[in-house]
């Protein structure tokens, strides 16, 4: 397998069907699942040198990651969408809140305390 052959399999890779799911059907419903899809790669190449002897290598890597987005509701004719929500991120951005805030309550409270003296 040469290095075209696995960009031309990794483009294959990110299509239409993998950011839309198949639809659920239930009853009059009809749920269409949503992800977002993140794609990357690199290749790299290099030769060297040394005392003894020369040398050359290169390399190859892909990578794929999927989050789930919402889902597109389809209920009487009409078409609503339903984002997904990430508690995981909601809490991690609240921490970072919160430890920002202390940071500047104990920056303040320092400056107060130098200026009473």
């Amino acid at each position: 397998m040469d290095i075209m052959e696995l960009v031309e399999r990794s483009k294959d890779a990110a299509t239409v069907q993998r950011v839309f799911g198949e639809p659920i059907h239930h009853g009059d419903v009809v749920v269409i699942p949503v992800a977002r899809i993140a794609q990357g790669g690199g290749i790299g190449q290099g030769q060297g040198k040394n005392d003894k002897e020369e040398g050359g290598g290169s390399g190859l890597g892909f990578g794929h990651g999927a989050t789930p987005a919402g889902v597109f509701v389809i209920k009487d004719g009409e078409v609503r969408w339903q984002p997904a929500v990430d508690v995981n991120r909601i809490v991690l951005g609240g921490q970072v809140v919160a430890v920002v805030l202390l940071l500047m309550l104990r920056a303040i409270f320092k400056g107060w305390g130098r200026r009473k003296r």
